[in-house]
């Protein structure tokens, strides 16, 4: 069982509202243009450019830290089903990870929360991001099992369930944070998905259920 990071363990509101203030932009106004970017289906990273063309986002999160402004997770970001569902899942004797596209720093803070899984990656890690296909290979490597004994729980369409099926992992949607919602009744979803779930806390039913 391995985890995505951002909407699916992590409310990103926190964040997303640092980069609109380092942007100089109403809270309100950003998160207006990411809803319009993610309603297209296109990357959450288009949105800087509607407020500074030729944005590099790299280059802004170096600066963010030198300003002593950077990343953050902190144990107020995890959605509140986090702890106990991922507790409940290794009770149950599930081996669980995460893996999200992520900076090592972001992977930093995650080690530093102390959660109930055995191994936490990230892109920023990798060098390899989702939907990329070897994103998913080495998720493979990291868990026990063969891939179709994994389960993949994401809230993205794109970056999640769909990249997870085609390389033989199963998957779960979780319908929370901009895309889970608005992606939770596609049809492609609903094709790839094995399970669409509004908590963590329901999947240790769910696995031991069909096995």
């Amino acid at each position: 069982m391995v985890f995505d990071v951002g909407e699916t363990l992590l409310d990103d509101t926190p964040e997303w509202a640092r980069w609109a203030d380092w942007l100089g932009v109403p809270q309100h106004t950003f998160s207006a243009v990411l809803g319009a970017v993610t309603a297209e289906g296109r990357n959450n990273a288009e949105t800087f450019e509607y407020f500074r063309p030729g944005f590099d986002l790299t280059l802004e999160r170096q600066r963010r830290e030198e300003a002593g402004k950077g990343e953050l997770i902190e144990e107020a970001d995890l959605y509140a089903d986090v702890r106990t569902g991922l507790q409940a899942l290794r009770d149950a004797g599930l081996w669980v990870g995460i893996a999200g596209n992520q900076t090592a720093r972001a992977g930093e803070f995650l080690h530093q929360l102390n959660l109930p899984v055995e191994s936490v990656a990230t892109s920023g890690e990798w060098g390899v991001a989702k939907p990329d296909p070897d994103f998913f290979e080495r998720v493979v490597a990291m868990a026990p099992g063969e891939p179709h004994e994994i389960v993949y729980v994401g809230d993205h369409r794109d970056n999640d369930v769909i990249p997870a099926h085609a390389a033989g992992l199963r998957s779960a949607l979780i319908r929370r944070g901009p895309w889970g919602y608005l992606w939770a009744d596609d049809p492609q979803v609903r094709a790839c998905a094995d399970w669409v779930i509004d908590s963590i806390e329901e999947l240790p039913h769910l696995i031991t259920e069909q096995g």
